[in-house]
């Protein structure tokens, strides 16, 4: 693929929200997965953070519209489901991100063995180490909340998985 068309795509792409945490990016959450230029048929693959997330389909929609409005003719969204997602595939950025919106980003690497009750969590807001784990979830599946007991607010942890 003609590397201005590969940089277009991707700015175009890397402009797409994720609708459930609209700071973040659909590149910077990292369920993007590859882009495919083939006789003027272009192809984007990308993979849901879990499998059935409602989120997908409004998605591939915005991918989609994103790309007819550039002028891509007729683009296909593919859903990849292997390999399964993971949050090693967030960006620096995207984490970054998270924790200026409130959410605390994933700590180490996945299915590294670590149990939720030992990891410490540090606080989007003041930055303290003193939390407490208060549900296994939080406002969706893929989040844990905790509190911290130093400011007193309640927190998202984006888990590990």
């Amino acid at each position: 693929m003609e590397a201005a068309i590969n940089d277009k795509v991707w700015s175009i792409l890397a402009a797409i929200m994720d609708p459930e945490i609209p700071v973040l990016s659909i590149v910077d959450l990292g369920i993007v997965r590859s882009i495919e230029l083939n006789n003027q048929q272009l192809t984007i693959s990308i993979t849901p953070t879990y499998s059935g997330c409602p989120a997908m389909d409004i998605i591939s929609m915005q991918v989609k519209m994103s790309l007819l409005n550039a002028g891509f003719e007729l683009p296909i969204i593919k859903q990849k489901l292997s390999p399964v997602w993971t949050t090693d595939w967030i960006t620096n950025y995207g984490k970054q991100q998270l924790k200026a919106y409130g959410i605390a980003p994933p700590i180490g690497k996945s299915f590294d063995g670590a149990y939720l009750e030992d990891i410490i969590v540090p606080c989007p807001q003041c930055n303290s180490t003193n939390t407490l784990l208060i549900s296994q979830f939080g406002s969706t599946s893929c989040k844990a909340l905790f509190k911290c007991l130093d400011c007193m607010e309640p927190f998202d942890y984006f888990k590990c998985h």
